[in-house]
């Protein structure tokens, strides 16, 4: 059922909310752009399409081994042995030799920072026994974690036909690292690391946007011949997190130039707006069998979304619910969602719950409410199915 809104919240939404932001065409072949405090996905360029992560797939990787540390099952300075096979994998390495002990927190770092194959093999190997069983534990967390357009082949994102991801199942991981292990988050921004010293030359974080975008603090890049150059980018400004994932790019400088873009249009043609404080009533529900005839609904926490910048006519908000409710009815109980859609963005959906308790009524009490919500709803009442 949909409640058309009151008056004066009609009018306070139609004041707040505006017309679409200009959209962005992003050069990348995929794109994801999400708002993480609100959840308002602001760009998807083919965001579910799986295709070759490359090396962002490392942050499945890095997910369990945080996922580890937090079990207490290994700690920061637990030694793991590097193996023949960890040693020889090609492509970006921390530089391992089989004699190393290197320790989870360098490990880590040499994912991250240095986004080594050699690091990922080690860590696969240490946790799981071998990279095909580590690869496994990848495809089961990916499913606990709604990763739908993904599956895992290695640790590291060598290029393999198994190896896929899509930029939506991305940003979903990026975010659930961010939330879940935020004691562990700062190794995203440092800016260099060199195992043992060596290498000096290849010390520097591949992220482009650390130093570059006000705010950015992580997290992950990727390139290979079939994938092209990725990003999974974020960045903190005047308390908003953006988070940006994109792929398929021609050139290292261009994954950089587009990264910002994408970062400094999301920061600046949106902005949240709170569109109902906490308890205030939006709307109302009809109670059947109840001893009052109605229930306000209202949001249990200060309704914040996001929305375009640029001044302009109203969009369409409404209440949806499956009414009439029947009693009894507890306060905070969920009873509908308030449903703002806009052209060009997902609708975004906040949860109302019931204002007051409404006990069941009596039974003579029953009957005439009954009577009283049957004729609202018949008798052309705002309410419509």
């Amino acid at each position: 059922m949909t409640h058309r809104l009151p008056p004066l919240f009609a009018a306070l939404v139609a004041i707040v909310l505006a017309l679409p932001a200009a959209a962005f065409d992003t050069a990348a072949t995929a794109a994801y752009v999400v708002d993480v405090n609100t959840g308002t996905v602001l760009l998807n360029k083919d965001g579910d399409t799986p295709m070759p992560p490359a090396s962002m797939s490392k942050l499945m990787t890095i997910d369990l081994l945080f996922q580890a540390l937090a079990a207490g099952r290994v700690q920061l300075d637990t030694p793991f042995t590097v193996s023949t096979r960890a040693k020889n994998m090609g492509g970006s390495t921390m530089f391992l030799n089989e004699r190393d002990r290197p320790t989870v927190e360098q490990l880590i770092q040499g994912i991250i920072v240095l986004s080594g194959n050699d690091a990922c093999v080690t860590v696969a190997e240490g946790l799981a026994g071998s990279e095909e069983a580590f690869a496994e534990q990848m495809n089961i967390e990916a499913k606990k974690l709604g990763l739908t357009n993904s599956h895992y082949a290695n640790a590291s994102g060598w290029p393999d036909p198994g190896q896929l991801m899509s930029m939506h199942d991305l940003a979903t991981l990026a975010i659930h690292i961010m939330k879940t292990y935020p004691q562990y988050y700062h190794y995203f921004s440092e800016q260099s690391f060199a195992y043992d010293g060596r290498a000096p030359a290849n010390e520097d974080n591949r992220d482009p946007l650390l130093g570059r975008v006000p705010g950015a603090d992580g997290m992950k890049t990727g390139h290979t011949e079939a994938s092209g150059y990725g990003l999974v980018g974020t960045a903190v400004q005047g308390g908003r997190r953006v988070l940006v994932v994109l792929n398929g790019m021609t050139s290292m400088a261009g994954r950089g130039t587009e990264g910002e873009k994408l970062l400094n249009w999301a920061f600046r043609q949106f902005a949240e707006k709170t569109v109902a404080k906490k308890g205030a009533v939006v709307a109302t529900a009809p109670v059947w069998m109840g001893q009052a005839t109605s229930v306000g609904l209202v949001p249990a926490e200060d309704a914040t979304v996001l929305l375009p910048v640029t001044a302009g006519a109203s969009i369409d908000a409404k209440v949806v619910y499956s009414g009439p409710v029947r009693a009894p009815i507890k306060a905070g109980q969920k009873l509908a969602d308030l449903v703002i859609s806009e052209a060009g963005m997902e609708d975004r959906q906040i949860p109302l719950v019931a204002a007051a308790d409404v006990p069941q009524g009596g039974y003579m009490r029953r009957i005439e409410t009954a009577v009283i919500v049957l004729s609202r709803k018949f008798g052309g009442a705002a309410a419509t199915q």
